[in-house]
């Protein structure tokens, strides 16, 4: 397979020069030759946004790093998702569209020169024609692997595979500013046969996020067969977060050998009436979290994005199922080590018409964090601040809790409401040294 340099099209990895057309010239000679590998060496290698072919290995080396425009001009306007919608939006800073056997490599740095895209969209959010790029972004593409670089500034998400199959991300690290909009770290869309492993992420949003399609994508696709497992979560709203997007179903998930750090969540299922599509048969092992804000929530209220605050939406009584009714069954917990958490132990809050079901605690220890400042346990209009908070469930059915020990809670260890078949085995609430049983 040829291997040929950026620079032997001209490309300047001095900081300044823009490489956009080098690296046009490049990726299109090596399409021309039906595949290659394509070299940045040390330096870096200013550009706009860079479309990728098939058969092309990216090689980013130790000391090279591609630092992307913040000009909108550089970015030409795609037709991909946004937030689960389908709509016009700028082409991703690396972006690879109906193509295959894609490797993104190399020891070196990503730079997505993000803080004028988060300015503007702070404080000048009309100014902005379309959504701003993500970092690295796949749509209906098979065979894709990113792996070994450090990525970091991403004007939005980092890393969006879409309608894509085979997708393998691996020893990747992450960085966004904590107070950087929207910069989640890796978030699959209705793809499938996704790994994800060895990664370390700190951002600003959610760390990883499963997501398929919002109720206005016209062709509903699932996001299933994914296993995420030996990965650093740290800081942002959620570490591994299903939803809010799951018109299309989320299934066949494994989460395994994981460690969340002071994200705001652990475990976050977020969703809402209108979003339709079912969550199922994701298994979470194996998690050891500190200093988060809560440890597990599964919310069917929330409010954010669009129609998030119309009355249907936040509508208490049982309402008709339907295809916009969502659902979420068969979800198992085991093996799960939680320390100074600060707000609840666990919020699980269905709605009436479609209980959340079929929910399984197993050897979990949670310990919530003395004197701890309230918090507020996820995106929902009727909850207020809280701190030391056990397990609050309501609207749930079919929920077992197995060798389940919590510590220093300063309320009702365990709150169930307008739900059934709630079992307790062998748990309990750890007070002043002792054990005393946890009853449902």
């Amino acid at each position: 397979m040829t291997i040929l340099s950026i620079t032997d099209f001209g490309a300047i990895g001095d900081g300044k020069s823009i490489n956009t057309l080098a690296f046009e010239k490049a990726i299109q000679h090596i399409d021309q030759l039906g595949g290659g590998t394509l070299v940045i060496p040390v330096g870096i290698y200013f550009t706009g946004a860079i479309r990728l072919c098939s058969n092309l290995t990216l090689v980013v080396e130790q000391g090279a790093t591609l630092l992307f425009s913040d000009d909108e001009k550089d970015y030409p306007v795609v037709n991909s998702r946004w937030e689960g919608v389908k709509q016009d939006v700028y082409m991703p800073c690396i972006y690879g569209h109906n193509i295959k056997n894609v490797v993104i490599t190399g020891n070196g740095k990503i730079d997505g020169n993000g803080q004028k895209w988060w300015h503007t969209f702070r404080h000048e959010r009309s100014n902005l024609k379309y959504p701003r790029p993500y970092l690295i972004g796949f749509d209906f593409c098979e065979r894709v692997t990113i792996e070994k670089v450090f990525l970091t500034q991403s004007p939005s998400w980092t890393v969006h595979p879409m309608e894509s199959n085979n997708v393998v991300v691996d020893n990747i690290s992450i960085l966004n500013p904590a107070d950087s909009p929207n910069t989640d770290g890796i978030n699959p869309e209705s793809c499938r046969n996704v790994r994800i492993s060895n990664c370390y992420i700190d951002v600003g949003d959610d760390c990883i996020a499963i997501k398929a399609g919002t109720e206005e994508t016209a062709e509903k696709s699932p996001c299933e067969n994914i296993l995420i497992t030996n990965c650093n979560m740290i800081h942002g709203h959620g570490a591994v977060v299903l939803g809010s997007e799951m018109s299309g179903c989320i299934r066949n998930v494994t989460i395994t050998n994981c460690v969340f750090q002071k994200t705001d969540r652990g475990v976050r299922f977020k969703t809402r009436r209108g979003r339709g599509g079912t969550i199922s048969d994701i298994t979470f092992s194996n998690i050891v979290m500190d200093e988060v804000l809560s440890a597990f929530v599964m919310n069917y209220y929330y409010y954010c994005g669009p129609k998030g605050n119309d009355p249907i939406v936040w509508n208490k009584q049982a309402l008709p199922v339907d295809v916009s009714t969502p659902a979420c069954h068969n979800i198992s917990f085991s093996n799960i080590i939680a320390k100074n958490v600060r707000a609840y132990a666990g919020f699980l809050y269905g709605i009436p018409e479609s209980p959340i079901s079929n929910i399984s605690f197993d050897n979990i220890r949670v310990s919530m964090q003395l004197n701890a400042q309230a918090g507020e346990v996820d995106m929902f209009k009727d909850v207020k601040p809280e701190a030391g908070k056990g397990f609050f469930i309501e609207n749930a059915q079919s929920v077992l809790f197995n060798n389940v020990i919590i510590d220093n809670v300063v309320s009702e260890p365990l709150c169930i409401k307008n739900s059934q078949d709630v079992h307790v085995n062998q748990s309990f609430v750890k007070q002043d040294g002792k054990l005393i049983s946890l009853n449902a």
